[in-house]
């Protein structure tokens, strides 16, 4: 895993309602705007492994399209089962009207 932050997208091509998936290494981690606000999380449902990008987005709740399992894009804490753990979340910055994330869970 890696220390460095990690570039997504411009804060343009990153509107209110989408999201952006970029690579740290091996990890997909899902970068999601929220009302202008930025959040990122590893794009792994913890139930069985599936994408969580692209699924329902219901002010900060995901939802897992395979079985339904719903995680905070916030705190990564499950909502609903199927699921029992939570997902990564990760830290986002934005500098210059660029978007960065990174795996920083062996910092």
């Amino acid at each position: 895993m890696s220390a460095a932050w990690v570039p997504v997208c411009s804060t343009a091509d990153l509107l209110p309602g989408e999201f952006k998936i970029a690579w740290d290494g091996g990890v997909a981690i899902a970068v999601f705007n929220i009302d202008g606000d930025f959040y990122a999380v590893e794009d792994v449902c913890t139930h069985d492994g599936g994408e969580l990008a692209g699924g329902p987005v219901d002010g900060f709740a995901i939802e897992c399209l395979r079985h339904g399992a719903r995680f905070d894009l916030r705190t990564g804490a499950v909502l609903c089962p199927p699921a029992y753990e939570p997902i990564a979340k990760f830290p986002v910055k934005v500098e210059a009207g660029q978007v960065y994330t990174r795996d920083d869970r062996w910092d």
